[in-house]
């Protein structure tokens, strides 16, 4: 539900879970990353995003600066650490109260995954190849424990009337299928384009759920947004090329509400 410029996200996690995600507005970025933009790597002002940072910091009353990651569209997972270095992967965990994991999109996916129990939580940022190559298979991997025990939110990304794709994209989903059920449930993702052969358009909150489905996973929640027609809310790549990044951080607090 929003609250303020940011999205927290409603779903039965464990009062020891605290979970965000940023909006688009409210900060101190101007121009084409007006103005709540967390990304250093997309040509703001390093002043502005700084400022961003603190204020997330400040107004989410976080543990610690967040684990900020360079991502680079694979299927990598790190543990999150409070030694403000940026690691390079699509998603990390942490087993340990006060440590935050983070990940910043404009049209991805963000995961963030928990157990019932509260005791274990993991972002992951589950753009097209990282999906397909196993992003989320790894990070349930390194949560140990059984997937049914498990939490996932989906966070706000490219909805399925927008994601336009071309055959590589299935093919890539269909050559990493785990299953012949999974197979199926990838083919039920795209819809052929009208109008342009050999072009489909994808949902990728299905395909995260096809996948999350075919690793045990059964509790997924949300994915119902669409950053690139809710430009008020969310930075959008594909709408806009030069613009900022959302945060969605989860992480585990000493004091749970």
């Amino acid at each position: 539900m929003p609250r303020g410029h940011y999205l927290i996200p409603s779903w039965p996690a464990a009062p020891s879970v605290r979970a965000v995600t940023s909006l688009r507005s409210g900060g101190h970025s101007s121009g084409a990353f007006a103005s709540f933009n967390l990304a250093t790597h997309v040509g703001d002002e390093e002043s502005a995003v700084a400022a961003n940072r603190r204020q997330l910091c400040d107004e989410m009353q976080l543990p610690a600066v967040p684990q900020w990651l360079e991502q680079i569209h694979s299927d990598r997972i790190v543990e999150a650490r409070n030694d403000a270095l940026v690691r390079t992967a699509d998603a990390s965990f942490s087993l340990r109260t006060g440590t935050v994991c983070a990940v910043l999109t404009a049209d991805c996916l963000p995961v963030l995954v928990c157990d019932k129990a509260g005791t274990r939580v993991a972002a992951a940022h589950a753009g097209w190849r990282g999906l397909a190559n196993g992003v989320l298979r790894n990070t349930v991997i390194a949560l140990d424990c059984d997937p049914a025990d498990l939490l996932v939110w989906l966070g706000p990304a490219i909805g399925p009337d927008a994601f336009e794709t071309g055959v590589e994209v299935l093919e890539a989903f269909f050559g990493n299928a785990q299953s012949v059920a999974h197979t199926r449930a990838i083919a039920q993702c795209f819809r052929p384009h009208r109008q342009k052969p050999l072009h489909f358009l994808a949902d990728i909150y299905a395909l995260a759920r096809a996948e999350l489905m075919a690793l045990g996973v059964e509790a997924v929640y949300a994915g119902t947004y669409c950053t690139v027609t809710e430009p008020d809310q969310f930075f959008s790549y594909r709408r806009e090329k030069t613009t900022g990044r959302m945060a969605t951080l989860i992480w585990l607090a000493d004091h749970p509400r």
